[in-house]
């Protein structure tokens, strides 16, 4: 039996903030959450300030250290984006392809399952983004490669979704019928929209089949208007469905956000991704995808074009411009990275720091700069 307990901080423990208090933690576990002269006896970790508070959960992470998983559909690859990003204070996450061909698509389902068979650290599942959207509506997604989904398509996505932790499926229901969409669900996959030029009708419709999610919502995909709701509008007024939201201060204004939390008033319908890429947790300049030169400059990822390609942002900084450009509290920030992914995935025992919950942990400082990750209570 081994007992930390760390110290001089607040503690966010998913719920709330406890003002300048103990976490105890013992063989890797939270034991409890206690006033400074009630903690145990035990080792110490001393925190100068600032809060503690459980590690960040990912759902849209392309790739980090160098490496896109469309690069790299291996589990080297998998861990390389596990590893950079638990440095990040993410330590939890969905690696995510971007559209791409059939045998990438069968080779990073494959690295997915043998990940989850050897227990890479961090490793949740995959999230599959494509190939089956609307090319209206591309983005950065090559549109030689994007497609209809086919009955062998779906096939090998009900056997990933058997097969994996999670799978989180990301398609346009103009790509994929309603049909699809519940069979994918049957199988229990997460089934997001995104990409998508739909109407505010036909998103229902893929709500009412079962997609419970959305992909970054506000980008790519059919605007708010007011005779034409379009997929934002679907879901900014849709129960129970949560959405993906890139707080980077680029691809959605701040005023945007508010309005969208507004909407959205369910607690946890709304949850931070970063949509990060090859060059997060390394000081490139540039990376490549399907050919094409992705470019790093003042905080932005743009193809030639001036297209968007991911963000170029990590949870941390996330969390800053929702408190201080969008106005949030730093309990209803921090909930959007741990929490609110956690039930988007359908695992309500991560985000947490309660009794029996893993002790993975990041320290922030009054800034909300990330001075400390830990996992099962061991410094990364």
């Amino acid at each position: 039996m081994s007992i930390t307990v760390f110290e001089g901080a607040s503690i966010f423990d998913g719920d709330r903030l406890h003002a300048t208090s103990t976490l105890v933690v013992e063989d890797g576990t939270v034991v409890d959450i206690l006033p400074p002269d009630e903690a145990p006896l035990g080792p110490r970790v001393l925190l100068k300030g600032g809060t503690l508070a459980p590690g960040f959960i990912d759902l849209q992470v392309n790739g980090g250290g160098g490496i896109l998983l469309n690069n790299a559909p291996s589990v080297a690859g998998i861990r390389t984006i596990c590893e950079t990003h638990a440095r990040l204070g993410t330590l939890g996450l969905l690696p995510t392809l971007i559209t791409d061909a059939p045998e990438t698509t069968r080779a990073a389902i494959a690295a997915g399952v043998a990940a989850a068979a050897e227990g890479v650290p961090g490793f949740l599942g995959l999230h599959l983004e494509g190939p089956h959207l609307d090319p209206r509506r591309k983005g950065t997604h090559d549109p030689k490669l994007i497609r209809p989904m086919t009955a062998e398509d779906l096939a090998v996505l009900e056997d990933a979704a058997r097969r994996l932790p999670a799978l989180l499926v990301t398609l346009a229901p103009e790509a994929a019928d309603v049909g699809q969409i519940a069979a994918l669900t049957a199988a229990g996959a997460i089934v997001s929209l995104g990409h998508s030029d739909a109407s505010a009708e036909v998103a229902a419709a893929g709500f009412a089949a079962g997609a419970g999610v959305v992909t970054h919502l506000f980008n790519a995909m059919s605007q708010f208007a007011s005779r034409a709701p379009g997929l934002v509008g679907a879901t900014l007024a849709a129960e129970g469905v949560r959405a993906g939201l890139i707080a980077d201060g680029v691809h959605v204004d701040p005023l945007a956000i508010r309005v969208a939390l507004a909407a959205k008033s369910a607690p946890d319908t709304i949850f931070l991704v970063t949509d990060a890429m090859a060059v997060a947790g390394t000081d490139a300049m540039s990376f490549t995808l399907n050919g094409r030169t992705i470019s790093r400059r003042d905080g932005r990822l743009t193809l030639a074009d001036g297209t968007l390609a991911g963000a170029d942002i990590d949870m941390a900084a996330s969390l800053r411009v929702l408190t201080r450009d969008v106005g949030l509290t730093l309990g209803q920030a921090l909930r959007m990275a741990t929490v609110a992914p956690a039930l988007a995935l359908g695992r309500p025992d991560l985000g947490r720091l309660s009794a029996g919950s893993a002790a993975d942990l990041v320290h922030l400082d009054t800034d909300l700069c990330l001075t400390g990750v830990w996992r099962g209570g061991v410094p990364l």
